[in-house]
């Protein structure tokens, strides 16, 4: 099943009705197919019918081809698709065990539910010996985990383990299943001493093959990724907001946030990693600015509703990682205006009293000073006396909200 989950289609309170839908859906089309049948599932190894291996390479494909295609088109996330992990000995052994069993029984586990709900009793005792399979594996877990465990070889794909990139193995996997198809339709033909008439007379599959194998064989020769995508925001809305500076925070906005503990905004430290470990605003995270557009960050720019505001030193990477995300269609993303040296001047440099009866002049004075006295006094305590405590203080500490303020 797709992420539909993640991205937002489907309601995770409704998981277990759509579930038990698609298991439905799936039981149904089982049945129609014939899977239902324990003679005609073991006809694969006994070279009569070899249904199973179309009906599945035929899954496998379909599922393969449209997941390149919509990860290509942006239309979902790869990220998003759980792989399940490989342990390579408890992938042989049940693999062995289950294939045992199929051979036997002529099941194997969604089939024998199939089974059993129409009513074949072969197909119920397949169910029960299933349930004592795993009520065994349950209780004995301990003395199993060694064998359930062992060799763990992480979430690899066949592509990485073979050398190859993705589209190169869809496309012959798909000409390995073209060729299967002939080559068991023959086998079958031969086994069941099929008509000569009846031959001539099934429909042709020559152009579905073809479309298929030129639909992957494009897919080898487009780019790695898309060079623009629906979702992007317009050049000249772009402009319209850079020119308005709807993106920036100011400095004196970033310290109140601070003070006030507002957890509506996330700061995305862009400076090297080395800089970030020795100190960074509360709560920030560190990003590289090459990866802004990473498929890593792509779910927590759009659907994590919190303001993101880009900050570095001063304001050109911050306003390069804007541009690149705007650009990319992600909202509610901004720019520390004057970066961490803005917000340290505006808090720190000290500047001379004047003779002001402003009233919003004297309100910056107030807030300036109860910045400082917070970060350095306050909330904050102060650290060993050196050049770099303000810093240290400013960014290592999650002080309680201060009062006062803009």
């Amino acid at each position: 099943m797709a992420p539909l989950i993640p991205e937002g289609f489907v309601n995770p309170q409704l998981t277990l009705f759509f579930a038990l839908v698609l298991g439905i859906g799936f039981g149904y089309i089982l049945e129609q197919a014939g899977f239902s049948s324990s003679r005609k599932l073991a006809g694969l190894f006994y070279g009569y019918d070899f249904v199973v291996l179309r009906v599945f390479f035929t899954a496998g494909i379909t599922a393969m081809t449209g997941l390149l295609f919509f990860s290509y088109m942006g239309w979902i996330d790869m990220t998003l698709v759980y792989i399940h992990p490989t342990f390579l000995w408890s992938a042989i052994v049940g693999g062995l065990i289950m294939g045992g069993g199929f051979i036997m029984g002529g099941f194997c586990p969604g089939t024998s539910l199939v089974g059993a709900v129409i009513g074949k009793l072969d197909a119920m005792v397949f169910v029960v010996g299933m349930f004592i399979g795993m009520f065994l594996f349950g209780h004995f877990y301990e003395a199993f985990e060694p064998l359930y465990t062992g060799s763990f070889l992480g979430h690899i794909y066949i592509f990485d383990s073979l050398g190859i990139g993705k589209p190169w193995f869809a496309f012959m996997l798909a000409m390995v299943a073209l060729l299967a198809f002939a080559l068991t339709q023959m086998i079958e033909d031969r086994v069941n001493l099929t008509k000569p008439s009846l031959i001539a007379g099934r429909p042709s599959y020559r152009l579905p093959a073809m479309l298929l194998g030129l639909s992957l064989l494009l897919l080898i020769f487009l780019p790695p990724e898309r060079s623009s995508t629906f979702a992007e925001t317009a050049a000249g809305q772009l402009h319209s907001e850079w020119k308005e500076e709807t993106a920036m925070v100011s400095a004196e906005k970033a310290t109140y946030d601070i003070m006030k503990g507002n957890g509506k905004v996330v700061y995305i430290d862009l400076r090297p990693y080395g800089q970030y470990d020795r100190f960074t605003l509360p709560g920030a995270i560190s990003m590289a600015p090459e990866d802004v557009l990473s498929r890593q960050y792509r779910h927590f720019f759009r659907k994590d509703p919190r303001q993101k505001v880009f900050f570095s030193d001063g304001t050109a990477a911050a306003a390069l990682a804007w541009t690149v995300a705007r650009r990319a269609g992600y909202d509610n993303v901004y720019i520390l205006e004057g970066g961490l040296n803005g917000m340290f001047d505006m808090i720190f440099a000290d500047r001379p009293e004047e003779e002001n009866n402003d009233y919003m002049y004297g309100f910056s004075r107030r807030f300036v000073k109860e910045a400082r006295q917070f970060f350095l006094e306050g909330g904050a305590a102060q650290a060993e006396p050196s050049r770099q405590t303000p810093v240290k203080t400013i960014i290592e500490v999650q002080a309680s909200a201060a009062s006062g303020g803009c």
